[in-house]
């Protein structure tokens, strides 16, 4: 017989005791929904000290090499908004993007562990730069530090096809909850493995960034942005997502339309299940939370009373489900919170609704956490 916790046994006896009916994804989702360990790190600077604790990590959560070696890794990083933008003047790696050594330590770290090629991969909004190395370098980034950290290292601009010049349709298991498919560029179905390096932060739609929240960024806004083709994508990248947001219209017609124009227009209805189909459709293979230096109360400098936070930590998983749901923990929020409940007032649970989509469980007292407690690493982010 499954061991069933105290708490899911009484809320099944207290629901028959009522006569009342709970859907298998409120009721089992806990227990049936898969697990992974995640592994926690004090890290308190960008510097050698990353590659170390990295190691460690990936050490302590399975075996990298078994994962990349002979193969194609994507690695997805999370830079929102353009390339100019700060928050009080300090390098966006500090406050609102992933930082460069974090990608630079994965990447070296996946060389090492003999991944054949690697591919650093990102869907810019708020630059027309045809490719991503043009992005990050006027960002500041200094591309040599990525590409000696491993041999076969390549930028893919995702926003664009790629060499086909079509691009990939990835189906949603179980019909999706928005589209049922995504058109997507070829860099993340010519992959053998995907990794999502994400920043610990909160996010005013979503509530969290995370690995989850990241893959929002896959989508290419010259199908989904508001400059997209009508009837094919844009030549050039189209601007915000926000027909993903608030859905004023439909992305160009090569691509699969919503399922039900008339659903909720509100954001934190839709963006938390684009989220869950897309890691659905598009699985996270190894999620990575720079959580050193972040920054709180949004995503970006454009959200008000945003915030820098130093948090000294690293997160690494091999579940998006399981490892956001420990970061929302570090952050000071309970991650069986649904809405209306903080980090979760206005939207829906990312978390939740990917436990009950079967992806991985946010239920804590089912996630082994490795290394750093989660108590001894947790930041108050509402109180800094």
């Amino acid at each position: 017989m499954r061991n069933v916790s105290r708490r899911v046994f009484l809320q099944g006896a207290s629901a028959a005791a009522l006569g009342l009916y709970l859907p298998s994804t409120r009721l089992m989702a806990v227990t049936s929904a898969p697990t992974a360990p995640v592994a926690v790190a004090r890290c308190n600077t960008y510097g050698p000290e990353v590659v170390s604790s990295l190691a460690t990590m990936f050490d302590q959560i399975g075996s990298l090499k078994k994962l990349v070696y002979g193969k194609t890794v994507a690695v997805k990083i999370n830079v929102t908004g353009g390339y100019s933008e700060r928050f009080k003047g300090m390098p966006q790696g500090q406050t609102f993007w992933v930082h460069p050594e974090v990608v630079s330590a994965t990447v070296h770290l996946l060389g090492k562990a003999g991944a054949k090629r690697i591919r650093i991969v990102e869907s810019p909004t708020g630059s027309n730069a045809r490719t991503l190395e043009e992005f990050l370098t006027k960002a500041g980034w200094q591309l040599s530090d990525l590409t000696r950290a491993a041999s076969g290292v390549e930028f893919d601009n995702t926003n664009f096809a790629g060499p086909s010049k079509r691009f990939a349709r990835f189906w949603v298991p179980g019909g999706g909850r928005v589209f049922t498919a995504y058109d997507l560029s070829s860099a993340y179905h010519d992959c053998d493995v995907y990794v999502s390096i994400a920043k610990l932060k909160e996010h005013s739609t979503t509530g969290i960034t995370g690995a989850m929240k990241n893959t929002f960024g896959i989508t290419p806004t010259t199908v989904y942005g508001q400059n997209a083709g009508i009837d094919e994508p844009s030549a050039e990248p189209g601007g915000a997502r926000s027909m993903l947001h608030i859905g004023e219209r439909q992305p160009s017609k090569s691509a699969m339309a919503e399922i039900n124009p008339k659903s909720s227009r509100d954001p934190g209805y839709r963006v938390p299940r684009v989220v869950t189909d897309l890691v659905a459709a598009r699985p996270i293979h190894l999620s990575v939370i720079d959580g050193i230096d972040t920054v709180a109360g949004g995503e970006g400098p454009w959200v008000k009373n945003m915030r820098s936070v130093h948090a000294g930590v690293l997160i690494a998983g091999t579940n998006c489900v399981t490892t956001d749901a420990v970061c929302t923990a570090l952050m000071g929020f309970n991650p069986m919170a649904e809405r209306g409940t903080a980090p979760f007032e206005k939207c829906d649970s990312m978390l939740q609704l990917a436990e009950q989509a079967g992806i991985g469980t946010r239920d804590l007292s089912r996630i082994e956490v490795l290394g750093l407690p989660i108590a001894q690493g947790r930041v108050e982010f509402r109180k800094v």
